[in-house]
């Protein structure tokens, strides 16, 4: 896998990666914290509340990765450039989602992510629309957009120094980890893992914000419109 674009000068700091594993292994051990001791909320979707909550977190976190890329290359920390092929990023991210799926039902009688997070509804409340559909724009549109800055972003080009296989498997990972959902970690360890390997043969992160979204929106839409 080639690279088309120097990293920048940012991207070699150790200060800036441990800074960023910290943030990240805190994420993780307080998420396997919370959700070994509480169990995950009911229908968090249709709460005003999971906006609030949500949404104060992903604003807090894209500030501290803002911090920690610095101001001097933020488009290339965050690889915010126009993908290499789009016609290659799309058909990896179809790829990807369709994959990612498969890997589910696989582990439906064991394993249900949107579930375990409280985020998937267990049907359709039109008592409470306009909650869902600002927790669907949240989870679908905003949440994405930060997570792949996160780790597809700022967290691949702090790794990929040290090879783009170990920077794609440690994204991948980590994007796992910081779920904290151990049943889950496969499926999440090999949908992290996806996009990072489409970020590195895009050479941008905005494929993954897409691939991510769709993922997203089609679990809340298939949550509330398919009965078992």
């Amino acid at each position: 896998m080639e690279m088309t674009r120097p990293l920048p000068a940012a991207a070699r700091s150790d200060g800036r990666l441990i800074a960023w594993l910290t943030i990240v292994l805190l994420l993780a051990a307080a998420n396997f914290y919370g959700n070994a001791t509480e169990s995950p909320p009911k229908n968090a979707v249709f709460q005003w509340s999971t906006v609030a909550n949500q949404g104060t977190f992903i604003v807090i976190l894209l500030a501290v990765m803002l911090a920690i890329a610095g101001l001097t290359d933020t488009r290339g920390m965050f690889a915010l450039y126009r993908p290499r092929s789009w016609p290659r990023a799309i058909g990896l991210g179809a790829a990807l989602i369709v994959a990612v799926y498969v890997i589910l039902y696989a582990e439906s009688p064991l394993l249900d992510p949107g579930k375990d997070q409280g985020l998937t509804p267990s049907g359709w409340d039109a008592g409470h629309a306009p909650q869902f559909i600002a927790n669907f724009l949240l989870i679908a549109c905003f949440v994405p957009i930060v997570e792949e800055l996160t780790f597809r972003g700022l967290g691949f080009t702090l790794l990929v120094r040290y090879g783009e296989w170990p920077a794609i498997v440690a994204v991948g990972l980590l994007f796992a980890l910081v779920h904290g959902i151990p049943a889950a970690l496969p499926a999440f360890t090999f949908f992290g893992a996806g996009l990072a390997y489409i970020r590195s043969r895009t050479a941008s992160v905005i494929p993954g914000m897409l691939v991510h979204g769709t993922f997203n929106a089609l679990a809340l839409i298939a949550s509330v419109t398919i009965t078992s």
